[in-house]
């Protein structure tokens, strides 16, 4: 099985912590160039010491705030004038703030729409000319188990999350003569920052210690354990593998089986 990705350019997002660190490290073992995109320069390059080098690859560092796309497509833009095509797009975001769908103000829809939809949008646009010059293109974008099974008390992000997927299917449909597939992962509960962050707000909802939180959480995984980063990493190193070639248009679930339906 051919996995493979020496001499191929990956641009992470998110990856300066959590599931995209993670996967810029997993895509640099296997051998790729990566580019490290988010808002925070100092975590970005403390990341960066830890890719991997073995194969005489080349590393390196955007920054930008998701939030604000137009400033996504001006950094892009501008870096690709001077760059190698890249064949391997991670797009991955850290989620919206927790609530009810019905009581969230609608300027967190909009915000959650240019944060993930719209930046992603434009990362795309920037790179699919590369991608289809080479015929290779992985487009992955790291979005929720909640496009098969809405999670309760994350309103916003239900939504959105469902929109990238819709619009990941339709780029899949529009993209696979060109070589480029198009897919989403979909991690469950993973030990990350955020993760800690939700099962904080529910102890603190429930009135129970966090310990029970977490005993209550690993109940609902027939796996009976939160995933590490690293294994999310590896699902999604396969789909941006040659290995993947024909593999377009879907929704993984990287979540121990929590998600009930098919």
């Amino acid at each position: 099985m051919d996995i493979d990705l020496q001499g191929k350019y990956a641009l992470v997002c998110g990856s300066s912590q959590g599931i995209g660190k993670a996967c810029a490290i997993e895509l640099a073992n296997l051998g790729a160039n990566v580019t490290l995109f988010s808002r925070n320069k100092t975590a970005l390059n403390s990341v960066l010491t830890e890719l991997n080098t073995e194969q005489g690859q080349h590393h390196q560092v955007l920054v930008a705030d998701f939030s604000l796309p137009e400033q996504v497509r001006s950094v892009i833009n501008d870096h690709i004038t001077d760059h190698a095509p890249y064949e391997i797009l991670i797009n991955n975001t850290g989620g919206p703030t927790p609530g009810l769908a019905n009581t969230s103000d609608s300027s967190a829809f909009i915000d959650a729409f240019n944060l993930h939809l719209v930046s992603n949008h434009h990362l795309v646009q920037a790179l699919i000319s590369g991608m289809k010059d080479k015929q290779y293109g992985r487009i992955i974008n790291v979005i929720s188990t909640s496009v098969k099974q809405p999670i309760p008390g994350l309103g916003v992000s239900n939504t959105i999350r469902g929109a990238v997927a819709s619009w990941a299917k339709t780029l899949a449909n529009e993209l696979g003569e060109f070589g480029i597939t198009v897919n989403n992962v979909l991690p469950g509960a993973t030990a990350t920052a955020r993760l800690d962050a939700i099962i904080e707000g529910k102890a603190k909802k429930q009135n129970i210690a966090i310990e029970q939180a977490i005993i209550n959480e690993k109940s609902q995984i027939p796996m009976r354990r939160f995933a590490a980063p690293e294994e999310f990493a590896a699902a999604t190193a396969f789909l941006a593998s040659p290995a993947a070639s024909y593999i377009t248009g879907i929704n993984l679930p990287v979540d121990g089986g929590r998600t009930a339906c098919l």
